[in-house]
């Protein structure tokens, strides 16, 4: 116990004099004309906070970090041609991304607010990192493997954990007015062909029985989104004078985040309304409301229903019905954040999309 209580002061006490040590060190070189680091002073710091951790219960945390930190310095090189190549902007939008993520969300409460606890603060705020994290991914990866391969790229591995943010962030691009938007409105396109085959992926996982019935609708679907990708590149392609680098003088614009954050607040609690309004009678109504926005947890809910609570038909029909509306609300989001003029042909590739898994959709509700 005594030991515990003099911890603090040792702590203090090693930093004072490790500090001590490298500004000596540091002055020395700077006095003989040697290049100056502040590497090995802050390397030296997250050691010795390191081993302060390492005796608490968080041995393993510590281990870990300490790969991550020996990894980091075996790659100082490259780490530091990529941060003199960074921009002014660039390292601000890294700063905000940082404030954002790693202070400002840990320390939001995790749990339910407001009416109908529709609220999760901690939830609503990852959906701004999420958005604003896509956003600054796109922009990185767009300047280091090219407009179309990168946007491509960020858009497909961004579905994979939400094609509404991916999206979301696509249209924040076209908003900006960019000279050659095509990439941006395929990869609008191709997020939606991703979130439909994860979401068949994870139905086979939760609910296989629904398989068979819900490919009805996301194979067309899935389809047409590959396809109007594929159209629309093929077009950027034959018109390569519009096709101008995209540029970007604020490659981190949180504002677009906050909207988007807002409207998935306000989602939340229309669902919780219609779930604390209908209650288990509006089984089917508050699966496609909570679809329309979050398409997971949809068939998440129908995975974990009782077995026989519904016909595999049925079934089908009640998750295809919300991957359709979050497709439409993604059309919304790209008229809503874009404009109509820069918006509205994203907004026709992911209603092609929608048309053609209707057309599945009535062919399977025929069969009942």
């Amino acid at each position: 116990m005594l030991a515990e209580a003099r911890l603090p002061a040792v702590l203090l006490i090693a930093a004072a004099a490790l500090a001590l040590v490298a500004g000596y060190v540091r002055d020395m070189a700077r006095d003989s004309g040697a290049s100056v680091s502040a590497t090995t002073t802050i390397a030296g710091l997250i050691t010795l906070a390191l081993g302060l951790l390492a005796t608490t219960d968080h041995v393993l945390v510590a281990s870990v970090s300490a790969g991550v930190m020996v990894l980091l310095l075996s790659m100082r090189e490259e780490l530091h041609a990529w941060i003199r190549g960074l921009t002014a902007a660039e390292v601000k939008a890294v700063a905000r991304f940082a404030l954002i993520s790693i202070v400002v969300w840990p320390l939001l409460p995790d749990a339910a607010y407001g009416p109908y606890d529709a609220w999760n603060p901690r939830d609503i705020w990852l959906v701004v990192v999420l958005v604003s994290g896509l956003s600054f991914v796109g922009y990185v990866a767009a300047k280091r493997f090219g407009e179309v391969r990168g946007t491509l790229a960020t858009a497909a591995a961004g579905a994979l954990v939400s094609s509404t943010a991916a999206t979301a962030a696509l249209a924040r691009r076209l908003a900006a007015g960019e000279d050659a938007p095509a990439p941006a409105i395929a990869g609008i396109a191709l997020a939606g062909a991703v979130m439909m085959t994860r979401t068949l992926i994870l139905a086979a996982v939760v609910a296989g029985f629904v398989v068979p019935m819900l490919a009805w609708v996301l194979v067309p679907g899935g389809i047409a989104a590959l396809a109007a990708t594929a159209f629309v590149m093929r077009n950027n392609r034959r018109a390569p004078s519009r096709a101008a680098p995209m540029t970007s003088s604020n490659p981190f614009d949180i504002l677009p985040a906050l909207g988007f954050a807002a409207l998935i607040a306000v989602a939340a609690l229309f669902a919780r309304w219609a779930e604390a309004r209908y209650g288990d009678a509006g089984l089917g109504v508050i699966i496609a409301l909570t679809g329309t926005f979050d398409v997971d947890a949809a068939t998440v809910t129908l995975g974990a229903l009782p077995a026989g609570s519904l016909d595999p038909v049925m079934a089908g029909i009640v998750l295809g019905i919300p991957v359709l509306l979050n497709t439409a609300f993604k059309a919304a989001i790209c008229i809503a954040l874009a404009g109509w003029r820069r918006g509205w042909p994203a907004a026709a590739a992911l209603l092609f999309s929608f048309a053609a898994g209707g057309i599945g959709l009535v062919a399977l509700a025929t069969t009942l």
